[in-house]
C-alpha cells in the first residue's frame, strides 16, 4: 500500500456575518415561522397535501432527495476505507460534514410531514417496531446513521477544543463506525427504492421495477460524488482557495464509471421489461423521463475526456447537472410517476417551498460556521513533496 501524506485540516477563519449568512438567516426565520403555524394548525394550514398525495415536497425533497445529496460522505469514505484509495482522504471530512447536516435535517423533515408527530418515537421503541415494514427499515437505518455520522465527525470538535483523550477513544472505534457508516446508507438508500415497489400499479411503468433498490442505491452513490465536486468548487470560490484538481479530476472519472453502471442498469431494465415503449407516448411522464435521462447522460459529454475533466468549470457544471438528474429521478418516481387516480393533483404551496429553502439554508449556514471555526478543510499553505505550493 502506498503512503499518502496530506495537509492537516484547519479552520478557514474569516467573518461569520456576511451577505450569504444574512440571507440564510432570513430564510431560516421564515421557515421556523411557517413550521410554527404547521404544528399549531396542522398540515392543511400550510401544505397542499391531500388524500391522493399524502407525501409532498417535505418527504420527496427534504428526505428522499436530501438524503441522496448527503451521500457524499458515505461515497468518499467507501472509496478511501473500503477500496483503499487513500489519496482521497482530504475530501472525507468536508464531505462528511455536508452529509451530517443533510441527513440530520432529513430526519427532522420526516417529523414535519407526520400528522401525529408526537408519536415519532414509536418507530424506535421495540413494542411498536414493525420489522417487516420497508418504512421502518428506512427510519431505523437513517436514525442510526445520523448517530454514527456525528460520532465519525466528533474528532473535528475534539481537535478544536484539545480533548485528546476523547479523540483517542473515538479513534479506537473508528473502524467499527466506518463499517456501520458504509452498511447503513446502502440499506436505506436501496429501501427508498423498495418503498416505490410497494406502490404497485399506481407507479408508472417507466419507474415501477424490481430493480428500483439497485437503481436508487447506485444513483445515490453517483450523486454523492457529484455533490463533492460541486461543494469543493463552491467552497474554493467562496473562500478564495485553490481547487484540489489533483483530487477532483480522478474523482470525476470514478463518478463517470458509476454513472455508466447506472445508465446500463436503468435502460437495460426498461428494455428487458418492454417499458421503454411508454417513453414514446405523448404524456407528461414520458416528457419528464426524457428530461431525467438527458440530465443523466449530459455529464458523460461534459466530463468525458481527460482534457474536459481538467477544467474546473466543467467539474462544477458536470456535478451540478448530475445533481439535477438525481432530483428529477426522485421527483419523477415519487410524484410525477405516481398515479393515484382521477380527481387528485398536487403541487407544493409557497409555504412548503419556503420550509425546504429554509432547511437548505440551515445546511449552508452550518457549513460556513463550522468550516470557518473548526478544522474541516485542508490547510491552504501546505504542498506535498514534489508538488508546487
Amino acid at each position: 500500500m502506498s503512503a499518502h501524506v496530506h495537509a492537516a485540516p484547519a479552520p478557514v477563519g474569516g467573518r461569520l456575518l456576511n451577505a450569504v449568512s444574512f440571507v440564510c438567516g432570513v430564510l431560516i426565520l421564515a421557515a421556523f415561522a411557517i413550521l410554527a403555524l404547521r404544528f399549531w394548525g396542522g398540515l392543511g394550514a400550510v401544505t397542499n397535501l391531500n388524500d391522493g398525495y399524502p407525501w409532498g415536497i417535505w418527504v420527496v425533497g427534504d428526505v428522499v432527495i436530501g438524503s441522496a445529496f448527503a451521500c457524499g460522505g458515505f461515497s468518499v469514505a467507501m472509496l478511501v476505507y473500503i477500496f483503499n484509495r487513500g489519496e482521497y482522504h482530504p475530501l472525507v471530512r468536508p464531505a462528511l460534514l455536508a452529509s451530517l447536516f443533510g441527513y440530520s435535517l432529513a430526519g427532522a423533515g420526516v417529523i414535519f410531514d407526520l400528522g401525529r408527530y408526537w408519536n415519532f418515537w414509536h418507530i424506535l421503541w421495540p413494542g411498536y417496531a414493525s420489522p417487516n415494514s420497508v418504512m421502518f427499515e428506512v427510519a431505523a437505518c437513517i436514525s442510526l446513521y445520523i448517530i454514527v455520522m456525528w460520532l465519525e465527525f466528533s474528532p473535528t470538535f475534539f481537535e478544536k477544543f484539545g480533548w485528546t483523550n476523547a479523540q483517542r477513544k473515538v479513534g479506537r472505534a473508528m473502524f467499527f463506525l466506518v463499517g456501520l457508516g458504509t452498511v447503513l446508507p446502502m440499506m436505506h438508500q436501496s429501501s427508498l427504492g423498495s418503498m416505490l415497489i410497494v406502490f404497485g400499479t399506481q407507479l408508472h411503468p417507466l419507474w415501477q421495477t424490481m430493480a428500483l433498490p439497485a437503481i436508487y442505491l447506485i444513483s445515490a452513490i453517483t450523486i454523492g460524488y457529484a455533490v463533492v465536486l460541486f461543494e469543493s468548487c463552491v467552497a474554493a470560490a467562496g473562500y478564495r482557495r485553490s481547487i484540489e484538481m489533483h483530487l477532483l479530476t480522478p474523482l470525476a472519472k470514478v463518478m463517470l464509471g458509476m454513472l455508466g453502471l447506472y445508465l446500463a442498469l436503468r435502460f437495460g431494465d426498461l428494455i428487458v421489461r418492454g417499458a421503454i415503449v411508454t417513453a414514446f407516448e405523448p404524456t407528461l411522464q414520458a416528457f419528464m423521463f426524457w428530461l431525467e435521462s438527458i440530465a443523466f447522460v449530459l455529464p458523460l459529454w461534459i466530463l468525458g475526456s481527460p482534457a474536459k475533466r481538467a477544467n474546473p468549470a466543467n467539474l462544477f457544471v458536470g456535478g451540478a447537472v448530475l445533481m439535477i438528474a438525481g432530483i428529477l429521478l426522485r421527483v419523477n418516481s415519487y410524484l410525477v410517476g405516481y398515479q393515484t387516480g382521477d380527481g387528485w393533483s398536487y403541487f407544493p404551496s409557497i409555504p412548503e417551498m419556503m420550509v425546504t429553502f429554509g432547511m437548505f439554508a440551515i445546511e449552508v449556514l452550518a457549513y460556513i460556521v463550522i468550516t470557518r471555526r473548526f478544522p474541516v478543510l485542508p490547510r491552504e499553505d501546505y504542498a506535498p513533496a514534489g508538488q508546487a505550493a
